[in-house]
């Protein structure tokens, strides 16, 4: 069994932020890695110990949990001692346990504490608010188009695209065959286990009758008073719901981009899936491409969710946007950078003609107007 994790972890898919948790591992704050369940923090954090004496702690163990909620320093200092690293897995779901890991930060025991979490649930008060000063706070999302592609090789990678459209790229789906049983089990409670569990939630159906709505409305904008119509509730309930959502990062919002002018749509956002699989488990659609009606959609969908990635990767400090008029002119996907706009009209089917709407273009000048296909999203996404 040991012989195996070690194939396992030393054959994994590199992941893009592994050097930057490498070059913050100086003993001085903790590492904060957060992002979906299962999408491979415990392995990533795993490699990066490798050779290190470390101490495990897992915050999804209900004894863990006590032990720590209640822990006083003396024990605290007892129970690390020993360890070069200390990594708590699932740290969100500890009460305190911010607190805890800022006495012994604050000791200054030159040892390196490493926390993950599946949510930002409980993270503001939890860990945000007791280690401000004393963190270096990363996102790890699903696979991305640039890690598959690096790992298996281009052609390869790219000849796999119909499968990421429709199974998505969590990495145990991308390794494994049995790909519709792993996404029906990823995409029932245990996704949504930190809202359950840490939110007072009514009606959890509703989470679920929500969810296969917006996977329905997949690209379009969503109407939040439309949505609490089909659902029986209210507007704000639908808003906290989708606020939880994106909290436990199952989908995100993009918000249409305005200055104002009066023709502009300046309310209704879109909602998309960070993953292009779970979204499909939710209607329980994996038939292929040729006889979909939603392929602009699901493309649309994985190139967004991709971007979002690559950016926060690389550190993107600008907005995102999409933009549409009440003439319903469109730009797909805006990135604004330090006042330059870059626009994308994104198609699935590379023949398809794209003019980019002078009424967008004569008034916001943007930098660049790039269209993206499936023959050339990758020169989008390095």
């Amino acid at each position: 069994m040991i012989s195996f994790i070690i194939y396992y972890i030393c054959n994994m898919i590199t992941r893009t932020i592994t050097q930057n948790l490498i070059a913050d591992c100086d003993n001085k704050k903790a590492i904060v890695v957060i992002g979906p369940r299962q999408v491979g923090k415990t392995t990533l954090i795993q490699k990066i110990v490798e050779g290190k004496k470390t101490l495990f702690l897992n915050g999804d163990d209900p004894q863990t949990r006590l032990q720590l909620a209640t822990a006083n320093f003396q024990f605290l200092l007892q129970l690390v001692t020993d360890y070069d690293t200390i990594v708590i897995d699932e740290a969100q779901r500890i009460e305190n346990i911010g607190v805890a890991v800022k006495m012994l930060i604050d000791a200054k025991l030159n040892k390196q504490f490493i926390l993950t979490g599946s949510s930002s649930l409980d993270l503001g008060n939890q860990i945000n608010e007791p280690l401000t000063g004393r963190k270096w706070e990363h996102q790890l999302f699903p696979l991305s188009w640039s890690e598959v592609k690096n790992h298996y090789l281009f052609p390869n990678a790219y000849s796999r695209l119909e499968e990421f459209l429709i199974y998505g790229m969590y990495p145990e789906v991308v390794t494994n065959t049995d790909k519709k049983k792993l996404l029906l089990q990823l995409s029932g409670s245990y996704l949504y286990q930190d809202i359950l569990e840490l939110v007072n939630i009514k009606k959890p159906d509703l989470l679920m009758k929500l969810l296969n709505a917006l996977a329905i409305q997949l690209g379009s904008e969503v109407s939040y008073n439309e949505l609490a119509k089909i659902l029986g509730v209210d507007r704000m309930t639908v808003i906290n719901y989708i606020d939880l959502l994106e909290k436990v990062y199952v989908v995100f919002r993009l918000h249409p981009f305005s200055t104002n002018q009066r023709n502009e749509i300046t309310a209704k956002p879109k909602i998309y899936f960070y993953d292009n699989g779970i979204r499909n488990a939710i209607i329980g659609q994996f038939n292929p491409l040729q006889s979909r009606q939603d392929v602009g959609a699901l493309f649309e969908n994985f190139f967004i969710s991709e971007k979002m990635k690559q950016l926060n990767y690389k550190g993107f400090y600008g907005k995102t946007h999409y933009w549409r008029n009440t003439q319903q002119a469109e730009i797909d996907f805006i990135e604004i950078n330090e006042g330059e706009i870059s626009a994308y009209e994104i198609k699935y089917n590379p023949n398809k003609k794209v003019n980019f709407t002078k009424s967008f273009t004569e008034k916001y000048h943007p930098k660049e107007t790039l269209v993206v296909n499936k023959d050339n999203f990758w020169e989008y996404l390095q």
